[in-house]
């Protein structure tokens, strides 16, 4: 695609001039600009968290089947290193890479996760049922989109990081918002090592500078170190099973 065709995609779907200059035409790595789903943005059923302006949060989507504190951890580490005021817990319909089968239902598992934090700065949301989508790209270019004013960042574990590469667009989650990547057991090697990893080496931001990353202009990620908890969602499953 040329710039000019980029262009005239980016104004057919109704995106503001200083919406259409945050983003960045295609590169020669790969990375290109967010398709947005301009249907969908003014929909007021789509119901999310206030998000005032100048407000920082970490945006922390997931299945949570079941939430653990492992969850709690990377939240809690994203809201001390990168200085957020609050994070989302996105609890999905379900993650398109996983089945369906056996899944609680969505109020369960956010009943649950609320349970489980105890802590007023996690905000537990589910609008992502109302937006239709099961994809991050287009989540992200909604909350974009929905809340201009707000510094957000995309919050994931190192273990997300190692299959990012097979995430539906996941070149447009990294050009949509900046994101933070928090240290899992046995997964600081994979998640540095992937394919996504190696392509968004030059836009990596070091550690002690992690506070600069939310609202930064994307594409631009942090990898932080934390206690780390051996805890999965999976095994949690497999006990319970």
């Amino acid at each position: 695609m040329s710039f000019l065709d980029w262009l005239r995609v980016c104004k057919s779907s109704g995106l503001r001039s200083s919406y259409i200059n945050g983003l960045r035409p295609p590169h020669s790595d790969g990375l290109r600009p967010v398709k947005s789903l301009a249907t969908n943005f003014g929909r007021i059923a789509v119901k999310t968290p206030p998000a005032p302006p100048g407000i920082r949060i970490g945006v922390m989507g997931g299945s949570f089947n079941p939430p653990h504190i492992g969850h709690v951890t990377v939240a809690k580490t994203a809201v001390r290193r990168l200085r957020l005021n609050t994070v989302w817990w996105l609890v999905t319909p379900g993650n398109p890479l996983k089945p369906k089968d056996g899944l609680p239902s969505q109020a369960d598992r956010m009943a649950k996760a609320e349970a489980l934090c105890q802590d007023n700065r996690m905000v537990m949301a589910s609008f992502e049922e109302t937006l239709n989508s099961p994809f991050t790209a287009e989540t992200l270019a909604f909350l974009k989109r929905r809340h201009g004013g707000a510094q957000f960042v995309w919050v994931m574990g190192a273990d997300n990081l190692a299959s990012f590469h097979r995430w539906q667009n996941w070149r447009d989650i990294a050009q949509a918002m900046p994101f933070a990547v928090v240290d899992r057991p046995g997964w600081r090697f994979p998640a540095l090592s992937s394919p996504a990893a190696r392509a968004l080496a030059r836009y990596r931001v070091p550690e002690a500078r992690a506070p600069l990353v939310p609202g930064h202009r994307a594409p631009c990620w942090t990898f932080l170190s934390t206690r780390l908890c051996p805890l999965s969602s999976t095994e949690l499953r497999r006990d319970t099973g």
